[in-house]
C-alpha cells in the first residue's frame, strides 16, 4: 500500500473535484439532467428490484413480433431501443444473458451501503454535445474530475505517489536530483530532451512508431516508459508495448501543465443514483410502451430451439466471432479483468487510499490498479450520513479468461476483424453494433454517439447501419 494519505479525494471546489483551475473547465457545474423514476416518486438509490417475468429468460411471454430484436441491454442496444420507440414508434424486444440491464456499466449498492460498479470503475467523460444531451435525459448528473495516482518508484527505488498521467508534479518528485521543472516550459524542454523519435534505418529521417513501445518512446521518453508504461501494458495485455500497435500508447497524454485531471473533456460526469438508474429510465419509462426486456436470456439457445420471436430487424451487440462460431472460424483475442474484492474495517481516517484510484505500473504486484469506491461522489445518501469507516476495495487483474472487455489491438486481430466484418456486411437482416461486434473499444460516449448516429441513418436513409466506419473513432480509453 505504501505510505499513503486518506481520502476523499477533494480539493477546494469539493469531493471528486481538481484544482480550481483545472475544474473551472468541467462545464457540469451542479446537479443537473433529470431522472423520471426519482420525479415520480422513487426513492430508492439501488437498482430497481425488476419483475419476475424481465427476470424469467422466458420468451413464451414476451411479444411474440416486432419491429427489432435487440441482444445485449448495454448502451448500444439501449440507446437504439430508446431511440426507435420514442421518434418512430418502433417496437423492440431487448434480451441479456445476465441478469441484470447496463450491460458492463451495471452498479449495484452492497450490503455495506456502498454503490460500487460490477465490471470495473466506469467514469463518464465526452466532448459532444449531443450525447451530454441525450444522458442528462435520463439521469441526474453530478460533476466529478476523474483524477488518477499510481504508486511509483523514484529514483532510489523509494515508492511514491504521484500523478498519473505524468505533470510537473510528476517528474519533479520522480527524479528530484536532476529534475526541477517549475512551468510548462520547463516541462516541454523535459520532454524534448527524452523523447526518442524512430527513424528509418535506410535514410535516418523520422518516421511514424510501428508498435506500442515506439509510440510511447516517442511521446515520454526511455524514464518514465520504463517506470510508469512498460510493465504497466504488460500486466494489462499480457504482451510487452513493442508487441502492440502504435495506437494503443500513442493516446498517452503528454502534459506540460498541473493539470492532473486523467481526462480533458468538456463535460465530465457521475450519475446522481448510478448508471443503473440511466437504464431504467431508458427502457422501463418508455412512454409508448414499445419496449420488452427479458434478462438471463440467451439468444444463442433460443436461436437454436428456434423460439425466438418474429422481428424485422435483429440488432447484434454481441462479440462478432461468437456470431459466426459455426464457421470454425479462429477466435478473436479479447482481455478481461478479475476483481478481488475486500472490505476493509476501521480505517484511518475511513479510507484506503488517497485516491479512488491507484495505479500499480511496476512488476512487483501482479495487479493494475486498486479502486476504492468510497471516494465518489454519487455515494447513497444512507451511507454518507451513517459515516461509516468501512471500506470497499478491488484490486484489478487483467486475464485472457473471462467477459470480454478489450479488443487486443495488433496486425493478426485486425486482419481477422476484417474478414469477420466482411461477413457481417453481407448479413441480411442484421446490424451490428458496439464495441464487441465492431471489436473496436469504445468509451461510453463513443457507444452512444455510434449507436445515435445509426438510428439517424435508420430514420434518413431507412437503415441501421453507421454513418462511419468505427475504426474512424479516436481511441478509447482502454484500461486505465
Amino acid at each position: 500500500r505504501g505510505t499513503m494519505p486518506a481520502g476523499p479525494f477533494a480539493s477546494s471546489v469539493g469531493v471528486g473535484r481538481a484544482e480550481p483551475e483545472w475544474a473551472a473547465l468541467n462545464k457540469v457545474t451542479g446537479v443537473c439532467g433529470e431522472d423520471a423514476f426519482h420525479k415520480s416518486g422513487e426513492l430508492s438509490e439501488a437498482p430497481l428490484r425488476l419483475s419476475d417475468e424481465v427476470l424469467s429468460g422466458d420468451l413464451s411471454t414476451a411479444p411474440k413480433e416486432v419491429d427489432l430484436l435487440i441482444v445485449g441491454a448495454g448502451l448500444s442496444g439501449c440507446t437504439i431501443a430508446e431511440r426507435c420507440s420514442r421518434e418512430l414508434g418502433m417496437t423492440s424486444l431487448v434480451i441479456d444473458k445476465r441478469d441484470h440491464l447496463g450491460g458492463n456499466c451495471y452498479d449495484y449498492v452492497t450490503t455495506t451501503g456502498i454503490r460500487a460498479s460490477k465490471y470495473g470503475a466506469h467514469l463518464f467523460h465526452t466532448d459532444s454535445k449531443r450525447v451530454w444531451e441525450y444522458v442528462t435525459k435520463f439521469s441526474q448528473w453530478i460533476p466529478f474530475d476523474h483524477r488518477v495516482r499510481g504508486l511509483v518508484a523514484d529514483e532510489n527505488g523509494v515508492e511514491k505517489l504521484v500523478p498519473i498521467p505524468p505533470t510537473q508534479e510528476t517528474v519533479n518528485t520522480l527524479f528530484p536530483s536532476t529534475t526541477d521543472v517549475r512551468d510548462e516550459k520547463d516541462m516541454e524542454a523535459w520532454y524534448a530532451k527524452r523523447r526518442v523519435v524512430p527513424r528509418d534505418s535506410a535514410t535516418n529521417e523520422p518516421r511514424p512508431p510501428e508498435n506500442g513501445e515506439e509510440a510511447a518512446l516517442s511521446r515520454v521518453g526511455r524514464e518514465l516508459y520504463e517506470k510508469i508504461f512498460k510493465h504497466y501494458t504488460k500486466k494489462q495485455w499480457d504482451k510487452y508495448p513493442n508487441e502492440l500497435d502504435a495506437s494503443v500508447l500513442m493516446r498517452l497524454p503528454c502534459r506540460t501543465t498541473t493539470d492532473d485531471r486523467y481526462f480533458g473533456d468538456a463535460y465530465q460526469a457521475l450519475p446522481l443514483r448510478g448508471y443503473t438508474r440511466l437504464f431504467e429510465n431508458m427502457l422501463l419509462r418508455d412512454p409508448g410502451n414499445n419496449i420488452a426486456v427479458r434478462l438471463n436470456c440467451d439468444f444463442f439457445e433460443h436461436k437454436k430451439n428456434g423460439t425466438l420471436p418474429k422481428h424485422k430487424l435483429l440488432v447484434y451487440t454481441g462479440q462478432i466471432d461468437t456470431y459466426y462460431a459455426a464457421l470454425g472460424m479462429p477466435k478473436l483475442e479479447y482481455r478481461s479483468l478479475r476483481f478481488e474484492e475486500e472490505f476493509v474495517e476501521n480505517c484511518e481516517g475511513g479510507f484506503f487510499q488517497s485516491a479512488m484510484v491507484v495505479n500499480h505500473p511496476g512488476p512487483d504486484k501482479p495487479f493494475t490498479r486498486v479502486v476504492e469506491y468510497k471516494h465518489t461522489p454519487n455515494q447513497p445518501t444512507s451511507f454518507v450520513e451513517k459515516r461509516k469507516n468501512g471500506t470497499l476495495i478491488a484490486r484489478e487483474y487483467s486475464t485472457d479468461t473471462g467477459e470480454p472487455y478489450y479488443p487486443v489491438p495488433n496486425p493478426e486481430n485486425r486482419a481477422l476483424y476484417d474478414k469477420y466484418a466482411a461477413l457481417a456486411a453481407k448479413e441480411e437482416g442484421v446490424a451490428f453494433v458496439g464495441r464487441l461486434a465492431s471489436y473496436k473499444y469504445f468509451n461510453m460516449d463513443q457507444a452512444i454517439l455510434n449507436a445515435l448516429e445509426m438510428f439517424d441513418n435508420l430514420k434518413e436513409n431507412g437503415v441501421l447501419q453507421p454513418k462511419r466506419a468505427p475504426g474512424t473513432f479516436p481511441e478509447g480509453d482502454g484500461m486505465k
